[in-house]
């Protein structure tokens, strides 16, 4: 057997298991990194030779990030690493940043029309396709990045993403994920629900629905045009990811109030998106080396945003004056009462978007009582540990 032989039945039989995302991330770092550059991340060695036994693919990957954006642009660029060393160098993947080929908001009629072949995005950006879109990447007061990776993987998520993929041409996958996300930063402290009236924020999906429901004004601006439009005055405020994300776009240089936690996005999911004709084209064994390509990207991206994360939060605050704040109560409140409303709303669309949410509010309503007695309860316990 050769090493992708060997290395791809790692992978695909991991992701057969209970522990599947664990256990392929394990063989990719262990396997082809190492073979490539003596690195230990998937994804971060160099591009193979094709093998001149077998033809050449060579695939685009339009992304809706800005060039070089440490996270959500390096894991698409890791990912294109990773599926040639997978494939053995028969697929070729180049990635553009938004605005190389298309725009950020773009990259999805791109892929499904063809004239690109993958995007790599946040499928919430396309609630104008179809309403259901945002619940495969994150809603208000919804699931955390692992409830959100059991739902997909376990609880039929990924079958109703399938479906609704397949609407439009286009082959769904999760290809990384920021965890939980801040909730924004702003020019001036907000202090009650008072504030928020006639605040101009830059957010979008369903989070942004919901802080019109406050009394804010929502606007959907691309990541690589966010600081410009704080520094003018466009917008009040703005979220982004995190604090890893947020300190490489300087949103802290126009706007020193860092709110947390946001009830936007509590654990963001981010969608690899083949074109139907272009994955249904590749071989067996290299669809098999496609999903566990991002799988891998997937898992390794909660643990470097988490490592990141806590590195920034500290230069951003004793090196920058950053000044953390938590939303008031009041407004917490309201938006959780506007949350529930607005997912259902979402979910009305037709009899796809029903059963997204039905299934979605299913399996968010099930994982309640363990998240709250597991992670909740042991961080309320931990609080007060040396």
């Amino acid at each position: 057997m050769d090493r992708r032989t060997l290395l791809l039945a790692g992978l695909v039989g991991a992701a057969t298991g209970a522990g599947a995302g664990v256990a392929v991330s394990r063989v990719a770092q262990q396997g082809a990194p190492a073979a490539a550059d003596g690195g230990s991340a998937p994804g971060t060695g160099r591009i193979r030779a094709p093998n001149i036994n077998r033809g050449l693919k060579r695939l685009s990957m339009v992304t809706a990030w800005p060039k070089n954006l440490p996270g959500l642009g390096s894991a698409a660029e890791r990912l294109a690493v990773l599926i040639n060393e997978l494939t053995d160098g028969e697929i070729e993947v180049r990635v553009y940043a938004a605005g190389e080929l298309v725009g950020a908001f773009e990259a999805f009629d791109a892929v499904s029309g063809g004239a690109a072949d993958i995007y790599h995005a946040a499928d919430y950006y396309w609630g104008g396709k179809h309403p259901a879109y945002p619940f495969f990447t994150a809603v208000p007061f919804g699931m955390t990045s692992t409830e959100h990776m059991a739902w997909i993987d376990f609880g039929g998520g990924q079958q109703l993403w399938d479906e609704l993929g397949g609407q439009f041409g286009i082959v769904p996958m999760q290809g990384a994920n920021t965890g939980h996300q801040m909730g924004g930063w702003f020019k001036r402290e907000i202090n009650s629900l008072a504030d928020v009236r006639g605040l101009k924020m830059r957010i979008p999906g369903l989070g942004g629905e919901v802080f019109r429901e406050l009394g804010g004004a929502a606007v959907a601006i691309a990541g690589g045009e966010i600081y410009g439009a704080l520094q003018s005055g466009l917008i009040d405020g703005t979220e982004w990811v995190g604090p890893w994300n947020d300190f490489f776009l300087g949103f802290y240089r126009e706007a020193p109030y860092y709110y947390g936690p946001g009830f936007h996005e509590p654990g963001s999911s981010l969608a690899v998106g083949f074109n139907k004709r272009v994955f249904e084209g590749l071989t067996a064994t290299q669809q098999a080396a496609v999903r566990a390509a991002c799988r891998a990207i997937n898992d390794q991206s909660i643990a470097e945003f988490t490592f990141q994360n806590a590195a920034y939060l500290k230069i951003l605050v004793e090196q920058h004056g950053v000044q953390l704040r938590s939303f008031p109560d009041d407004m917490n409140i309201r938006a959780a009462e506007a949350s529930a409303d607005i997912r259902a709303d979402a979910g009305r669309s037709d009899d796809l978007g029903r059963r997204i949410h039905a299934s979605f509010e299913a399996a968010r309503t099930a994982f309640r009582p363990w998240a709250q007695i597991g992670d909740g309860g042991f961080l309320d316990i931990r609080r007060g540990a040396r």
